[in-house]
């Protein structure tokens, strides 16, 4: 696969989860999401979703954007190799952090509609779906692609709606959003953590990048 560069920056939180509520708007499957009772050696950020074991010695996280056609084109043809080699491994602990970038009002419906059941297993589904969407979107025709996802993973069309309307959700998108800029200093996405490091975020990185930051971080780990 081609270099890509990075290009997606990211909104201001300010500019973020507000927008929510104005919907104008053959995956592979996801590893098993860790026990919500399991307790993480990694420190957590508010809202963080993750997949594999918690005490894995290496902890990889993604800031990602559902709009992102770079993130979209790392989970179609790098995440599967990973996730392979690495989460189901035991190897890794993976944690998915959200950022939203143009078109905001998409992303962050999408976040939010990943979120509406509270639950790990279907957040990766739909964020999987979503990004597997983006090759559709058209404008003027998002929204009932999103309800098509909403409606696939158990949720009516009005529950959707309620979903991008409910202020308690958009506040935690909001709180989230704030954390990626303010704590980890984010500009844009995707943008990926090895054991707290950024790495350099002007391509997306390949497999073999991943490879050597994971093996840089496992130095005395093991």
């Amino acid at each position: 696969m081609a270099r890509l560069t990075r290009r997606a920056a990211i909104l201001s939180a300010a500019g973020g989860a507000a927008v929510a509520a104005a919907p104008a708007l053959a995956a592979t499957p996801p590893a098993k999401p860790s026990a919500k009772a399991a307790v993480s050696r990694w420190p957590a950020a508010p809202g963080d979703m993750s997949l594999g074991d918690p005490q894995a010695p290496i902890h990889v996280v993604e800031y990602l954007s559902l709009a992102c056609p770079h993130c979209a084109h790392f989970h179609a043809d790098v995440f599967p190799a990973f996730k392979a080699k690495y989460i189901d491994t035991g190897l890794v602990y993976f944690t998915l952090r959200e950022l939203l970038t143009a078109p905001a009002q998409v992303a962050a419906a999408g976040f939010l509609m990943a979120r509406c059941k509270g639950d790990a297993t279907t957040y990766f589904r739909i964020v999987d779906q979503v990004f597997r969407s983006q090759s559709r979107w058209q404008q003027g025709n998002i929204k009932p692609l999103f309800v098509e996802i909403a409606k696939g993973n158990g949720m009516t069309e009005a529950q959707f709606e309620a979903c991008l309307e409910d202020e308690k959700g958009n506040a935690a998108l909001e709180g989230r959003l704030k954390y990626a800029v303010e704590t980890d200093k984010v500009t844009g996405t995707p943008t990926f953590f090895v054991n707290g490091t950024m790495l350099n975020n002007q391509e997306v990185p390949s497999l073999a990048d991943l490879d050597a930051a994971i093996a840089k971080a496992g130095k005395g780990k093991r």
